[in-house]
């Protein structure tokens, strides 16, 4: 089993580095967005995304006025290598509630059980838990207790109880990223490697994959919900 530790304060920076890289390395798996290292925008969402998992980790100190949580599973003869880390944050006003709002699980551990352990130590202290997932993971949280309680945007909300929590949500705001200098940098790289034609289709496969998954989900979610 892995060893899981529960952080309410900044973790060492070994541990932060090694969350970044899974973010880095998994970002289709793990972003709402769901982009493959086919589109030529995908190193601007692995920028941005992992900058987005900086500033929640950052905010464990408490200074950006946003309660955060994480749990991060290390492997058991090697305690230094991080395994998987689930970041949540209490809703504010229900103590009972929290949302996820990363979670990963290192390639070579999967299905040992290392994000059950982990949404199970959340539930733990927060038995009423909201999460967003693609339609391709929901049969996997519904082994977990989550229902499916409607859609946000690309992805299918879901919850251990059958409603929202009312209390409030907690979040960084990480849109300025995307306007960000480094991002501009990243794009005008881009740019001038692979043309201005290549870009704009690589945003039009951006927009159509969105539209696409989007539709996929809505769906979905009002099939699921008719059933029940």
């Amino acid at each position: 089993m892995p060893r899981i530790t529960h952080y309410k304060s900044p973790c060492p920076e070994g541990v932060n580095s090694q969350i970044l890289q899974m973010m880095v390395d998994y970002l289709t798996d793990i972003s709402a967005v769901g982009l493959g290292p086919s589109n030529l925008l995908y190193n601007v969402y692995q920028y941005a995304v992992g900058y987005e998992v900086h500033l929640y980790l950052e905010a464990l100190n408490g200074e950006k006025g946003t309660e955060v949580e994480l749990l991060v599973a290390t492997d058991e003869d090697d305690p230094e290598q991080v395994i998987g880390f689930l970041l949540y944050l209490p809703v504010q006003g229900d103590w009972e509630a929290c949302n996820v709002a990363y979670l990963a699980v290192g390639e070579g551990y999967r299905r040992q059980g290392v994000a059950r352990a982990m949404i199970g130590e959340m539930l733990a202290r927060f038995p009423h838990a909201e999460l967003t997932c693609s339609v391709g993971k929901v049969a996997y949280f519904e082994a977990l207790g989550f229902e499916v309680i409607g859609q946000r945007e690309t992805q299918v909300l879901m919850s251990t109880r059958h409603y929202r929590s009312n209390g409030l949500r907690g979040f960084i705001d990480t849109t300025p990223i995307y306007r960000s200098l480094e991002v501009q940098q990243i794009h005008t790289y881009l740019l001038q490697k692979h043309g201005k034609r290549a870009m704009l289709d690589a945003e039009k496969q951006r927009d159509r994959h969105l539209d696409q998954v989007t539709r996929q989900t809505e769906a979905f979610v009002r099939q699921r919900m008719t059933l029940h």
